[in-house]
């Protein structure tokens, strides 16, 4: 008779196998159900996800609004693979990040570098006084919004341009910020102002 396999060889192989099981077990969310942690974004899509960990796609819920690089989140995969965001943790710290200026303009000095801040309400802010010498032109475009700044519907704020004129500081949702609709004729020599300040509050949803 054949001999039989030792003991020992069959304890190595049964530990063996249950060790490939756990490990399988461990990577499939089928087999080990919900799992969640915290993350990083990394990335904001347009289409209402964000990527963190290295993990792409994250859908946000409707209380997590207007994501940003930088945020420390909760995440939290379902049993079949899906993943959420659920939100931006209290330790975040919101910050004001320098507002992309058009050429010919410039920051002020003595004043804030025009700037932009998110909140966590869904709102955001701008800052910051920046001039230019010359020409300008009703609609000229001072800045650009990036995308998580940008407003779902325009937003009009009244603005001095020069001293003795005024006009209206138009953001839209495209990222253009703009001056126009002036009180007079403007004169094509000296110094404009883009006063960023007049949009201290405005909805992005």
């Amino acid at each position: 008779m054949p001999d039989r396999p030792a003991p020992a060889v069959h304890r190595d192989l049964a530990w063996a196998m249950k060790k490939q099981a756990t490990r399988a077990g461990e990577s499939a969310p089928s087999v080990r159900g919900s799992d969640w942690r915290t993350a990083v974004v990394t990335l904001v899509g347009t289409d209402g996800t964000v990527t963190a960990q290295g993990i792409p796609s994250i859908r946000c819920l409707d209380t997590y609004r207007s994501p940003a690089v930088d945020d420390l989140i909760v995440i939290s995969q379902s049993s079949n693979g899906n993943w959420i965001a659920h939100g931006r943790l209290a330790s975040t710290t919101r910050k004001w990040e320098t507002l992309p200026l058009s050429s010919g303009w410039a920051v002020l000095a003595g004043y804030y570098t025009p700037a932009y801040r998110i909140w966590d309400d869904g709102t955001a802010s701008l800052s910051g006084l920046a001039a230019m010498s010359g020409s300008l032109p009703s609609g000229t475009v001072v800045a650009t919004l990036p995308a998580v700044a940008r407003p779902a519907s325009q937003c009009r704020f009244p603005v001095q341009v020069v001293l003795g004129f005024y006009g209206v500081m138009t953001l839209y949702p495209d990222g253009r910020v703009t001056l126009g609709d002036f009180s007079g004729t403007l004169s094509a020599t000296g110094q404009k102002w883009a006063e960023f300040d007049v949009a201290s509050h405005y909805r992005l949803i």
